[in-house]
């Protein structure tokens, strides 16, 4: 019987086929830290506007479509609160911008017109022309 040969295939491999493929680390940001400083961050905000220390706010006060009726509710609840730090213009004032400011690009134009007008109504009804 006659021997055959096998011939064994020889395949070429590049020079880093024999090596792990070396890639760049990934950066990932701790979830953790993002996710509690973009919570934390949010309900300071929102607990401004639900809790304040500064003045007891009627409910849906910055909803309201009549400019002078939401000057005079911040009127009536910066001069009646005893636990805010300036006087009532300012605090009602504050506020008001405080809100506007927090809502941001996301107020609606007719919002924020009325808004803006219930500042100039508040400066008149705290004599301040």
């Amino acid at each position: 019987m006659a021997r055959t040969t096998t011939r064994r295939k020889t395949v070429r491999r590049s020079a880093t086929a024999g090596k792990a493929r070396q890639r760049k680390p990934v950066r990932r940001k701790s979830s953790r830290a993002q996710t509690t400083r973009r919570n934390s961050t949010r309900t300071w905000s929102g607990r401004v506007t639900r809790e304040s220390n500064a003045l007891d706010l009627e409910g849906g006060v910055f909803t309201w479509k009549d400019p002078k009726r939401i000057a005079a509710s911040l009127k009536r609840s910066a001069e009646e609160s005893h636990r805010r730090k300036a006087k009532p213009y300012r605090s009602a004032l504050s506020m008001l911008i405080f809100y506007i400011n927090r809502a941001g690009k996301n107020l609606p134009v007719g919002r924020r017109r009325t808004l803006e007008q219930a500042k100039v109504k508040l400066r008149k009804q705290f004599g301040r022309d």
